[in-house]
């Protein structure tokens, strides 16, 4: 399966625009605004991702290593590690969710 635009394109929607919800549905009215009493809280993990201000760094050179060794077909890909560590990370999260 090929990710990406597909040969099909969507036919243009015509006759104005469709309703958002099922009561914007049986009224004919978009609606207006969020409900007051719609509140989100954000963790501080995602305050500081969407705030840009990380204090990540990381290593240009190794980033220039790894791009060109990827342009010359010389990069290589462990599988069994990265399952080790994928099993690895998955039960520290299950061991996090019991406590």
């Amino acid at each position: 399966m090929k990710i990406g635009n597909s040969p099909e394109k969507p036919k243009p929607v015509t006759g104005g625009t469709a309703p958002v919800n099922a009561d914007a549905a049986k009224t004919g009215v978009a609606p207006t605004g969020p409900d007051a009493s719609a509140q989100v809280a954000l963790s501080t993990t995602a305050s500081t991702l969407l705030s840009g201000s990380s204090n990540a760094e990381f290593d240009t050179a190794k980033v220039a290593r790894i791009s060109q060794a990827i342009t010359d077909g010389k990069y290589s890909i462990n599988a069994g590690v990265i399952a080790d560590k994928l099993i690895s990370n998955a039960q520290e999260l299950l061991g996090k969710q019991q406590r």
